[in-house]
């Protein structure tokens, strides 16, 4: 499963994930911080995401 975390939780977290979570990654990673919802929602859906928030 592949999370993606939003703004509101550090990107630090995808250091503590274990390994089965290890192709997750953050809203400021995919240059997405200024992004709106639905575009963050359709990125996601896109590259096969759950959004955790």
């Amino acid at each position: 499963m592949k999370l993606l975390f939003d703004q509101n939780i550090s990107f630090r977290i995808l250091n503590k994930l274990p390994e089965i979570f290890r192709n997750s990654s953050h809203i400021s990673l995919v240059k997405l911080t200024n992004a709106s919802d639905l575009e963050n929602w359709e990125y996601a859906k896109r590259n096969g995401f759950t959004i955790i928030t």
